[in-house]
């Protein structure tokens, strides 16, 4: 992705031109999942940037090099560093850290939530083993620490919540003026 432009038409353009792939094994493309957590978060009354975050969390799969399926191939795609420093170039912590925040909140969430493991889609479990397996309690307590990690699980119930085959969401353009809302000054 080029630094010309505005950087939410790049972003907006991105979803729609790469997201029309399927989401892993999911039952969902990575728009609609991109579309599903964004509502997920506009539902639940959250602030303009954690809306963003959840639209744009997984945007680090749309922009490595390393083909499709990476997870199937053995490869952790570090979608979540990718994406965050994309967008740490043009928004506010507030929406670019939880997206780096969202694949620790889920190896917390494994390890201090009973029965969050077993709620995860099998895509999820074979991710979350190439993404460094559930965190040991020291992990767990450490990841509670950092700044933006509460928004991190927050994306993160979203997330997982976010593959739900023909459900109706909002058009991309509908998020647009949250990004607006979020970049920095």
């Amino acid at each position: 992705m080029s630094n010309a432009g505005d950087p939410i038409d790049r972003l907006l353009e991105v979803l729609a031109t790469n997201g029309s792939a399927q989401y892993g094994q999911e039952q969902v493309s990575q728009l609609e999942h991109a579309l599903q957590c964004g509502l997920a978060a506009e539902q639940a009354g959250a602030a303009p940037a954690l809306i963003g975050a959840a639209l744009l969390h997984d945007i680090g799969h749309l922009v490595h090099k390393l083909g499709e399926d990476a997870a199937l191939r053995g490869i952790d795609d570090h979608h979540e560093a990718l994406g965050a420093k994309l967008l740490a170039k043009w928004f506010v912590p507030a929406l670019s850290e939880p997206v780096k925040l969202h694949v620790d909140a889920k190896r917390y969430l494994c390890a201090s939530e009973p029965g969050y493991f077993a709620m995860l889609s099998p895509a999820s479990v074979r991710s979350l083993e190439l993404q460094g397996g559930v965190y040991d309690r020291a992990g767990a307590a450490a990841f509670r620490t950092r700044p933006h990690a509460e928004d991190a699980v927050r994306v993160r119930r979203w997330d997982e919540a976010a593959k739900i085959k023909g459900l109706a969401t909002p058009e991309l353009a509908h998020f647009r003026p949250y990004l607006e809302a979020s970049l920095k000054g």
